[in-house]
């Protein structure tokens, strides 16, 4: 039985702000120590509310049109459940069927032919915190929780790990060479 690979991705690229998704803590937490890039939103203690970080939603926008994707004249966050220990709420501030980017494409060269893979959608979330599993237990680090996340999401255009491995190459350049993300 002959089998047929079918390829979609989806990649999660860190947006590249001075503060978080929905607080003021700063974005680049990388080398500081653990929780010590926290706030009561980014932690989700009572009474806190969310507001978000233009300057993430422009790169988002910007990242979209790169990738030649038509710009909703609305969007929308929604909840998405989350019960695990790296999102201190309960749920992850994501887009689901109103993102900011949708129906685009990326043209890569594969095999010496020309390809087009298309975009689904390009949204944005928060991003989850740091597990550190141990021996004897397990620590977390919410520093990186709320972190701008753009999520790009193909179709299932890519037939072989060259066309990947291409998509994702000029992907990351874009990424770079905008400035939205160190990919």
């Amino acid at each position: 039985m002959a089998y047929e690979a079918i390829i979609g991705m989806e990649v999660h690229a860190q947006v590249l702000t001075k503060s978080k998704m929905f607080c003021g803590c700063s974005a680049p937490y990388a080398s500081a120590p653990p929780n010590t890039h926290v706030c009561p939103v980014c932690l989700a203690l009572p009474g806190v509310l969310p507001v978000i970080n233009s300057q993430a939603v422009e790169a988002t926008i910007r990242t979209g049109l790169a990738l030649n994707c038509d710009i909703p004249a609305f969007s929308k966050f929604d909840r998405k459940n989350y019960p695990y220990p790296d999102l201190p709420k309960g749920y992850q501030i994501s887009q689901y069927d109103y993102p900011f980017c949708v129906g685009g494409w990326l043209e890569i060269e594969s095999e010496g032919h020309a390809k087009c893979i298309g975009i689904r959608r390009v949204h944005l979330e928060e991003d989850t915190a740091k597990l550190i599993h141990q021996r004897d237990g397990s620590l977390i680090d919410y520093n990186r929780a709320g972190v701008p996340l753009m999520e790009i999401v193909t179709k299932a255009d890519m037939r072989t790990a060259d066309e990947a491995w291409q998509y994702l190459t000029k992907l990351h350049s874009i990424l770079r060479y905008l400035g939205v993300s160190s990919a």
